[in-house]
């Protein structure tokens, strides 16, 4: 049998919450890439329409990201 890696206390959804879009919509990947780019403490402007206009980035935030780009893969 093999292990799972992802942990199974995973938040579903926590990203789109921060972020404010909805579950049911994706995540857009150029809003992941420039939230992976920025550096910790700085506000980036969403490049996109779907969501809030400014995001606060934080270490969560950047984990949470690299996270959701992996599992595009």
């Amino acid at each position: 049998m093999v292990d799972k890696w992802i942990p199974p206390d995973l938040k579903k959804g926590a990203l789109s919450r921060q972020l404010g879009i909805p579950e049911v919509e994706n995540i857009p990947t150029p809003l992941l890439k420039k939230i992976m780019d920025a550096k910790l403490g700085s506000t980036i402007t969403n490049p996109t329409k779907i969501g809030n206009e400014r995001y606060h980035v934080t270490r969560l935030m950047k984990m949470r990201a690299n996270f959701a780009l992996n599992m595009r893969r």
